[in-house]
Parts: C-alpha cells; structure tokens; sequence
C-alpha cells in the first residue's frame, strides 16, 4: 500500500522503551473510587444512584444526558459513599460533581449482563444502541462517545474504517500492549464497527516502532477465514461475507504527530479532510484500538466500559509498567503501585508530554480518557527560561497544520484573538511541535490552548446571556398574557353585572 507524506511533523525521542516490555497487569482494587460524572466530551451524565445505596458491578450509575453523551457504570461492586464536588483530572484543578463509590471487596457482578450472541446477526442501529449504553467512548484521549461516531453512517457515505494504532506520544506503551496481548478482540472489534458503518474496508495502521504489536494484529487478521499475509508488512483478509471487510495491517514511519487522525488518514489516502471537517467527509472514520477492544467487550460480554489500561512511566517511576485500572482510581494510587519515585518530578503529566495536561493533584481520579501517567524528570521536561522570538521560522517548518504559530503567538499575546481566528487558531490540534523546536523556548501551543479556552468561555457566557434574556422576555410575555387576561376577566365581570 502507498503511503503519502504529511507536511511538519517532528521526531522525538519515544522512550518507549521504560514500559513497552511490560505486560499489562490488573491494579488490586483500592479502597474508595471517585468517578467523575463528566468524563467525555458532551453533557455530563446524571447519576441515577444516592448515597448509601448498594450498587453491583457494571451497574448504571448515571445515566447519559441529550444525543451527545456516554452514561457511566459502577467499576465494581460496593456502597456508593456520596455524591458532590471532588477535584478532577484536569490543569484547572477545580472540582467536579462526583460519585463516590466504595468498594465492598466481593466484585460482584450485576445481574442481566451477557453478551449479543452473534453481533453481526444484529441490526446496525440496535449494535450502536449497545455501544451507547455501554458508555463506550473514544480511548485515545479524545473521549468522543463512540455511538454518534458509528451512527455517522446515516449522514456519510462511508468507505474506510481506521483503526489508529500509531500512539505516536512519547513514552505510552498501553495501546502497544493491548494489540500485542488482545489482538483478536481488537480485530473483532473492528469488525462490528465495520459492519455497523456500512463499510468494505478495515485498515489497521500501527508506527514500525512497535513490530510485535504489528506481527500481532497480522496473525489475527491471517487466522480469519481465507486470510493470507500481504506483502511488504501488510495483512490481507479478502472475506466480504458474514459482515467481514477487507483488513489490511499498515506499517507506518515513525513520525509525530501520525497519530492525528487527519494526518493519519492523510498519510493512508492521500486525501486531506476538509478544514473544521470531518474524516467522514472523504468516507473514512477512525477509531482507537482501546475503543475497539471495548466495542468488542461490549458486544460479545455485554460489559459496560468500567476499567481501561493505563502506561505509567517516566524517568521519576521507579517501576514503569501498563495497569488495568477500574475508572475512578486516584493517580497517587497507580503511582504507589509502581514504587513511587525514585526522584521529585519535574511534572506530572496525565497522558503523553507532548499533548497532556498536568495534574494539579495526585488525588484527581483516572477517567476514561487516561491513557498515561507520566512522572518526568528536569532533564525530560526540556523547560527553559523563554526568550524573545527570532523570527527563525522553526515552528512554521514543523506545525502539520500549515499554520504559522509565531504569527498566532503574537495576536493572542497582543490580545487580539480574532485576527488570531483568522489566523487558523482554530485548526490548530495542539499536538506542540511548534514548541518542541522553538529555540526560544516560547510557550507557543499553551498560548493557544489558553486563548481556545478563553474564547469558548466567552461563547458560553455570551449563550448563557442570550439564554437569559430569552427566558427574561418569555416571562415579561406570560406576564404580560396574564395581566391581559385578568383584564378581559375583570372587563367580562363588569359587563355581566352592568346588565344585571
């Protein structure tokens, strides 16, 4: 298969080395989790459980709210402990709303959960109806709820499903690990999601710095009927029967950010997505093994998505390694369970240290999104006094986007975050290569970051304000329909008792 060069891009060090070798192992379950109701992107679930209750494992505990949302599951079985504010795993370090859940040491599962039987027997709206309740959302980081992905075969003609083994971030090693360990229930996975979009074709695209992940997924895809290995490092299987797609296993070079599922469909097609488009637009969509796997979970188990694998790593770990952890667990807890440190981090970082956010609080909970937890050393984080800009053009050269970050840089310092607009502020990914090769040291992607965040919070005060000025006049006009009709009530009265 040809494969098609994207623009910028740089080449980390992967440091993939500190945990690639580690397989995955289950965390023993702790002693209280803290499971945020907002933990995907869309409204926040809203629990359907109080304080005190018994609850099983895998039991709904919030509930999904609106068509862009994911309901949440008990991790285990226990005693729900509260429901109110606790920090959450975000820089911002606020406090989110909470269920409290402890852990009653039985695991206990609740009753009614059992797999579809033979999923592709099974209409594609009633499998994507399934992977909604299951609260599946994307596993990459991304936290996209998985159903309103599949359901885009209603308004897409759709040809490609990806799944995007590249985990192009430095250090992170979970996806590795599952696709090594899993891959018949991540390739089966990705079948049902095939067969639920509608489309012909399955591309399993993974970065040639992981070739026992990439044997892996070759020998799934050789032992599905009427399989046979492709050439030049890519696995064929030719079935069209049954809802099978073909399934190609897809090398890809080593270069960050392959990851971005723009780039990556990029780098598979040729065909660059439409700006603030979707992949769908040209007919492909994209999914994370993690996803994949859950999908499968979901269908074949009926088991909600309650746990996920999780690399902790870092030159500041003692014992780097890949947990299956229940969500919910607080980060000082998997940091316990890989011997601590063996020096004070530099930064603590939740994800990978080119697109992650630091954690404000070792007590912030892991969520469905948590894919790494990275303890870094001084001589890791790469953090220098900032300079003034050069004008070298480095960040112009690197940035995938096309975009020219020094430009954006100085209308957002400038405060002046609409030219910053017209700039492509919003095309920007964050994926932080303008800030990896910036000699100056500049904090080029946190200055967008920030100016995203500012602005989407202006956007929500400003609906919030139309919103309140439209409740004001709905209610100046009830107002006004009362007063009238006690008028005419009154005017009515007067009438009837003048003919009297």
């Amino acid at each position: 298969m040809r494969l098609f060069r994207i623009r910028g891009g740089v080449h980390p060090d992967d440091r993939k080395q500190l945990s690639a070798e580690r397989p995955i192992e289950p965390l023993p379950l702790p002693s209280l989790l803290h499971i945020p109701l907002q933990q995907h992107i869309g409204a926040a679930a809203n629990p359907v459980v109080e304080r005190r209750q018994r609850v099983a494992k895998g039991e709904l505990i919030a509930r999904a709210q609106g068509p862009v949302s994911a309901p949440i599951h008990a991790p285990t079985s226990g005693r729900i402990a509260g429901i109110g504010l606790y920090p959450a795993n975000h820089p911002s370090g606020l406090s989110v709303r909470t269920i409290s859940l402890q852990p009653d040491g039985e695991d206990r599962w609740a009753d009614g959960i059992e797999g579809a039987g033979d999923p592709f027997a099974l209409e594609p709206a009633e499998i994507a109806k399934r992977v909604a309740a299951a609260g599946v959302v994307g596993l990459g980081g991304a936290t996209f709820p998985a159903a309103v992905k599949l359901n885009l075969r209603n308004r897409y003609e759709l040809n490609t499903l990806v799944i995007n083994g590249a985990e192009c971030e430095p250090y992170l090693t979970c996806d590795d690990r599952l696709m090594r360990e899993q891959a018949a229930a991540v390739l089966d996975g990705a079948r049902i999601m095939a067969h639920v979009l509608g489309v012909t074709r399955i591309i399993v695209a993974i970065e040639n710095n992981k070739p026992q992940a990439q044997q892996a997924m070759l020998q799934a895809a050789a032992e599905r009927a009427g399989a046979v290995p492709g050439p030049a490092g890519a696995g064929h299987d030719g079935g069209q029967h049954g809802g099978q797609a073909s399934i190609e296993v897809i090398g890809l070079p080593m270069h960050y950010p392959m990851g971005s599922e723009k780039h990556l469909v990029q780098t598979l097609t040729g065909q660059e997505t439409p700006a603030r488009g979707l992949t769908a637009d040209i007919g492909v969509v994209v999914h994370n093994p993690a996803t994949a796997f859950a999908v499968h979970q979901a269908l074949r188990e009926g088991r909600p998505l309650i746990d996920r694998v999780v690399t902790i790593s870092g030159g500041a770990i003692k014992n780097p390694r890949n947990l299956r952890v229940p969500i919910g667990t607080r980060i000082e807890t998997l940091l316990e369970a890989s011997g601590g440190f063996v020096e004070h981090p530099a930064r603590l970082l939740s994800g990978g240290p080119m697109m992650g956010q630091v954690i404000p609080s070792q007590r912030a909970p892991v969520i469905k999104g948590t894919n790494g937890i990275l303890a870094l050393t001084e001589v890791e984080t790469r953090v220098r006094e900032p300079s003034a800009c050069i004008r070298c053009g480095q960040c112009v050269m690197a940035c995938p986007c096309g975009l020219v970050p020094l430009e954006m840089a100085a209308l957002v310092r400038a405060g002046q975050p609409k030219r910053a607009l017209d700039a492509g502020l919003l095309d920007c990914i964050g994926c932080g290569c303008c800030a990896y090769v910036c000699p100056a040291h500049l904090p080029l992607v946190q200055y967008f970051v920030h100016a995203k965040g500012a602005m989407a919070e202006r956007d929500r005060v400003k609906q919030k304000q139309m919103e309140t000025k439209r409740l004001a006049e709905q209610r100046r006009a009830r107002m006004e329909a009362i007063k009238a009709a006690k008028r005419a009530a009154m005017a009515e009265r007067k009438k009837v008792a003048s003919g009297q």
